[in-house]
């Protein structure tokens, strides 16, 4: 018996807009502005849902950034796409952050002010 592969993410990890070969939805925004959108990730993963996570730009190979935003994970769907699963959904930027500056926003998941 097979077992279900589930990953839990406690940041959502976008690749930087315009990523060759990348849709849209896997990619970051092109300016990370207040506003709602859509993202698609590979693999069936379980994202929190009642809080603010981190969004982060990941590079592969789980090299990612500092939080560049804090987001809402507003909708959530698991599916099926040429025999893989992958998951996707809708995100409301709630902040944006300064990379370069130095303040922790995110201590784990619990989101510093």
């Amino acid at each position: 018996m097979m077992g279900i592969q589930v990953e839990f993410n406690p940041a959502l990890a976008l690749r930087k807009h315009g990523t060759k070969g990348r849709l849209e939805e896997e990619c970051l925004p092109k300016e990370l502005k207040k506003g709602i959108y859509p993202f698609l990730k590979k693999g069936q993963r379980i994202y929190w849902l009642q809080g603010e996570i981190p969004l982060l730009e990941t590079r592969g190979n789980q090299q990612i950034s500092r939080p560049l935003a804090s987001i809402k994970i507003i909708e959530a769907t698991h599916f099926i796409k040429n025999n893989e699963p992958y998951t996707k959904g809708g995100y409301k930027i709630i902040d944006k952050f300064d990379e370069n500056d130095p303040k922790i926003n995110f201590e784990y998941m619990t989101r510093i002010k």
